[in-house]
């Protein structure tokens, strides 16, 4: 379904749409403070009930047990208690509702986090005889974390209170001074009495005092807006990639997080930041031009690009806002696990359609449920817990803030031994950590004793970095395995830090995402340039398609001052697949493989590599003393090192 705010015109045609609206609800209080009664209300004025659910929870006197109606679990209605997030569904003739009938228990405030993470309205619940209590405070607090632009408070069981206006007024303000502590604008406090239905959705004679809206009045009239509907912000993360034969073009589908999208967009895919234009827009609607978020669409584009499950397509527009190529990571989680969270753990992060690696760096805050203070360096984060953390990824994570993208700033935290989600998080900011410029803020780097002139001149060698890029089978190991076997036998030391060889050991947990190709990368240009600081010439055969990517590694070298040679093997792709010697190119012919380098994923050549040369017929060990001359003019080996 489509969301439109009541005035929005047709981003396609200028003429007013007709679509209904539509608006998502999360609930939260305390136990007992009649939730599942207001909602089992509003079911039943609203008319949304089926007349056989309404028959089974009626008695023989005709009393509705209006708390039957949304405790669906044997669980909930055996202990009185609403256990997990339960959906409703209702409706008027201006809107279509979606009701998320959120725990108040806080052993199960964990499913508030999520119950509200996508909500437009935080509907609190507030027993008129207690007011407010620590799970009032949490789950507003929780509201505002993940973003629910509208938080509502139903006074409930005025009646239990006489209907006092007294004692509405002293409720009301509390939510005042509530909002003031969480930062809101307002919490707009309405007196109810759900089990009869005054002011749920019929206004009530006995509170003649009281002239704001009903509930339901005030549902109808939030304001709904599509999420940032403009070209320049546009998110699209791919959740399915399809190609129904030959014949046809790929077809990449999702859900628009925000901005708007059309046939001939300009538009950026990343982590890979490959660039194309959108020749096809899919809506489902064929009177819709330009599709619009929330939508789901499915889009095709001009170039024959690496696109995958968990890239996010944004607007190549210029001065387009694109999101970070974070990979570190502040933001603020609900923990939702027995076992405590602590600085050091590493999990999984679940963004949109992929997930990465990362590590907990620190605990930076605990929010105390009571008071709403955030207590400064917690030990852990215990079950139910709220608190802000920084996470460093294993390789870039695409992401906003979430008080600009809700659907780009918002991630779970799995556990990779038992795949359970342990936590739920909101971004607060997004780092790229640039090799060579960005420097971590918790950790120092530890020089060594030994001064790198020192130990060169003790050892006689002199460090280096010579990288070797080409396409698969272009001959690059080949070359690699023959300069390595030149320089040892010549009495340096050298090394190979083969890409296969690579993924055998410290980057055994990265796939070939264009995320996790990159995050392989730069492991490799760290471990290069630990190398060459120890004397050792490092020789790093590795495809690393994109130029980007490469720069990072250069770009390490330059700022510790070390040289980086970049040979670009240029063997053409058509003698590439003729040798073949892992089958790799016939199966990718064959579809069985996607995203090889050369067919379906790009290659970026090397536009000024310190040596460039084709590997068909060519003389390897010739190749190879070509390179030991480049390492020789600059100082790195001597003249007599190389023979003949």
């Amino acid at each position: 379904m489509t969301i439109t705010s009541p005035e929005t015109a047709d981003a396609g045609t200028g003429t007013p749409t007709a679509t209904r609206q539509f608006l998502r609800i999360a609930t939260a209080g305390s136990v007992d403070d009649g939730k599942s009664t207001l909602i089992g209300r509003i079911l039943h004025d609203t008319g949304s009930l089926p007349t056989d659910h309404l028959d089974a929870v009626t008695d023989g006197d005709g009393d509705v047990d209006l708390a039957a109606l949304s405790d669906g679990l044997r669980a909930e209605r055996e202990q009185g208690i609403t256990i997990d997030v339960a959906y409703r569904f209702f409706s008027t003739p201006t809107r279509s509702y979606v009701l998320a009938d959120t725990p108040g228990h806080e052993r199960y405030t964990r499913n508030m986090f999520t119950g509200a993470s996508n909500a437009h309205v935080a509907v609190l619940l507030v027993d008129a005889r207690h007011g407010l209590l620590r799970q009032t405070r949490r789950h507003a607090r929780i509201a505002t974390l993940v973003g629910v632009p509208h938080v509502v408070a139903a006074v409930n069981k005025i009646d239990l209170v006489d209907f006092s206006r007294h004692r509405f007024d002293e409720i009301r303000a509390d939510l005042a001074e509530l909002a003031v502590q969480l930062g809101i604008d307002e919490i707009t406090a309405i007196p109810v009495a759900a089990k009869h239905g005054d002011n749920v959705v019929h206004r009530s004679d006995s509170t003649p005092w009281y002239e704001g809206p009903t509930l339901l009045e005030y549902l109808e009239n939030v304001e709904l807006h599509a999420p940032a509907p403009v070209a320049e912000e546009l998110r699209l993360p791919i959740q399915w990639v399809s190609r129904p034969s030959e014949s046809h073009r790929r077809t990449y589908a999702g859900r628009l997080a925000s901005g708007t999208l059309q046939v001939g967009d300009e538009i950026v895919v990343l982590p890979s930041r490959s660039r194309s234009t959108v020749t096809a827009v899919d809506t489902l609607d064929e009177t819709r031009k330009v599709a619009v978020a929330p939508l789901s669409v499915a889009i095709q584009i001009a170039d024959d690009i690496d696109i995958g499950r968990g890239d996010i397509v944004v607007s190549g527009a210029e001065g387009a806002h694109v999101p970070v190529l974070a990979r570190e990571i502040d933001a603020h989680v609900c923990w939702l696990s027995t076992s405590p969270l602590r600085a050091g753990d590493r999990v999984a992060l679940k963004h949109g359609p992929s997930t990465v690696r990362a590590t907990v760096q620190s605990l930076e805050r605990r929010l105390d449920p009571d008071t709403l203070i955030e207590h400064v360096g917690p030990s852990e984060l215990a079950l139910n817990d709220i608190g802000t953390i920084t996470l460093r990824t294993a390789s870039v994570v695409p992401a906003d803030p979430y008080a600009q993208n809700r659907d780009t700033g918002a991630f779970i935290l799995i556990d990779e031994a038992s795949n359970d989600t342990v936590g739920a998080g909101t971004i607060l900011e997004a780092r790229e950590v640039i090799p060579g410029k960005a420097t971590r803020n918790d950790i120092k780097w530890h020089p060594s004793s030994l001064a790198r002139a020192e130990r060169w001149a003790h050892t006689g060698q002199r460090g280096a970095t010579v990288w070797l890029t080409g396409l698969p089978a272009s001959g690059k190991s080949t070359v690699a395995v023959a300069l390595e076997r030149a320089i040892v036998s010549r009495g340096r030391v050298a090394y190979l830090l083969d890409g296969d060889n690579i993924r055998h050991g410290i980057s055994d947990d990265l796939g070939f995402s264009a995320g996790d190709r990159a995050e392989n990368i730069r492991r490799v240009g760290h471990v290069a340039r630990l190398f060459a600081d120890a004397g050792v010439i490092a020789i790093a055969s590795m495809v690393s398609p994109l130029r980007s990517d490469r720069e990072i590694a250069r770009e390490l070298h330059r700022a510790a001052g070390l040289e980086f040679i970049e040979v670009h093997i240029s063997t053409p792709v058509s003698e590439c697949e003729r040798r073949d010697p892992k089958g790799l190119y016939e199966r990718a012919r064959r579809g069985e493989l996607r995203g090889l380098t050369g067919i379906d994923a790009p290659y970026e050549s090397p536009e000024h590599p310190d040596l460039r040369f084709d590997t068909t017929g060519a003389d390897i060990d010739r190749l190879a003393s070509l390179i030991l001359g480049a390492l020789m003019d600059r100082g790195i080996v001597e003249d007599g090192m190389i023979e003949g």
